[in-house]
């Protein structure tokens, strides 16, 4: 038996309390709890600190299988802990893609084995991401892995027809079809955002109706199958308004905002560092505002990272052959504090609601982003929101350091992560 006693945290920023945790279990919560010299319990003084549940990713690139040079599993959990996640969602764009119940069962145990976060495997929607004959989403739910996410995240599923059917198909097992909304024909050469700074720089326009257009289409074919459409990394204020009139319509559609979309614009593109070459696109300053706002107000249900590690030379290169993507799990829960929470658009229980409760409930994950209370599993997150730090990626426990925020400030550090009341993450480091 391990017993853990956390003293003075403020549970989801409130009044401090203390909190035990027996094994995997929360037992106790409450003031001046206590346990015997005798047990050998540990206890953190927690003064001053935010107790929250788990956080959850329902958008991180693990590599695994295929471009283990970027990240594993392993690298990747362990960056994740640190970040404060209990759980991700693995995307399929690996090598072999994970479009069989062969490969999702590979990720989903290579993520058990690791030990420092469940990992959630995501199915591709079709076969090789080629976006013409739907995967085997059937097979993947039923196998171990039990799959209940499918995205061709990186590529989107343009065919109408295709989505459709995908839509229809996961009704069967109350799936959902995550979508990448980019509309291929409208972004073929695009290197930014379309608008005032890629017209300065000369740089291929990615239009805002790339993504608009797609997110249109499918809360239409999400509605008239009443199916689960979920929005990947949605990023401009005409999507938000579009995810915001098929709310009012009552369709079930949900939808997830980076870090990055939350912080950075185009404008940081004149300096051509490939640190800030993603997809979508960093978007206007007018953009992130809206952001931050449909994120406020609960139109964007949660905060998910699109942790997309590259190795240096895939990034050390001419802007136009740089790959697309940012690291962003480590430094996530940052961002969305000096965002969102130092701004005073949430509070720390919103927080624990857009970064563990609701995508976990979008994933159907059990377990994860519960409520800290007695009988709940311990999968919790301890967060110091006074700590200041400049962000170095020389410390990293991702594999890979292509982060956009080297050498910034940002406010807040996990302190520690608990799975199933084992920690992961103690002092800010890996256990």
């Amino acid at each position: 038996m391990t017993k853990i006693l956390i003293r003075g945290a403020k549970i989801l920023g409130g009044e401090p309390q203390d909190v035990i945790i027996v094994d995997e279990t929360i037992t106790a919560v409450g003031t001046d709890l206590t346990v015997s010299s005798g047990e050998g319990a540990t206890v953190i003084e927690a003064d001053g600190q935010i107790l929250l549940p788990g956080l959850v990713d329902l958008h991180t690139h693990l590599r695994e299988p295929g471009r283990e040079d970027s990240e594993t599993v392993l690298t990747g959990t362990r960056a994740a802990a640190v970040g404060g996640f209990t759980a991700v969602h693995a995307m399929a764009n690996t090598f072999p893609v994970a479009d069989t119940a062969g490969v999702v069962e590979q990720v989903w145990r290579l993520g058990r084995e690791s030990g420092y976060c469940d990992v959630q495997p995501v199915g591709a929607v079709t076969v090789g991401l080629e976006g013409k004959k739907l995967a085997e989403l059937g097979a993947m739910h039923e196998s171990a892995a039990g799959v209940r996410v499918f995205s061709d995240d990186g590529k989107c599923v343009d065919d109408a027809v295709i989505m459709r059917r995908a839509l229809e198909y996961v009704k069967a097992f109350d799936g959902v079809i995550a979508q990448h909304a980019q509309e291929p024909r409208l972004t073929e050469g695009a290197q930014m955002n379309e608008g005032i700074v890629s017209a300065e720089l000369g740089l291929g326009g990615w239009p805002a109706v790339a993504e608009e257009s797609i997110i249109a289409r499918d809360v239409l074919l999400a509605a008239h199958v009443g199916s689960r459409v979920h929005i990947c990394h949605l990023s401009t204020a005409g999507s938000v308004e579009i995810v915001r009139w098929a709310k009012s319509k009552g369709w079930n559609v949900t939808a997830e905002v980076t870090p990055h979309h939350l912080l950075l614009t185009d404008e940081l593109v004149r300096s051509y560092n490939p640190v800030y070459k993603v997809n979508p696109p960093l978007r206007t300053e007018a953009d992130v505002m809206a952001l931050r706002e449909a994120l406020a107000d609960g139109t964007i249900d949660c905060v998910a990272t699109d942790h997309a590690p590259h190795p240096h030379e895939d990034k050390d290169c001419e802007w136009a052959a740089a790959a697309m993507g940012m690291v962003g799990m480590e430094t996530a829960l940052s961002v969305v504090q000096h965002t969102m929470v130092d701004t005073g658009l949430l509070d720390w229980a919103q927080v624990a609601d857009r970064m563990s409760s609701r995508p976990a409930a979008i994933g159907r994950l059990e377990g994860h982003g519960r409520p800290i209370a007695v009988g709940e599993p311990a999968n919790l997150t301890l967060v110091d929101p006074a700590y200041r730090g400049v962000v170095d990626p020389a410390g990293f426990a991702s594999r890979s350091r292509n982060t956009p925020y080297e050498g910034r400030e940002l406010p807040g550090r996990v302190t520690h992560t608990f799975l199933r009341g084992r920690a992961t993450v103690v002092d800010g480091k890996l256990a």
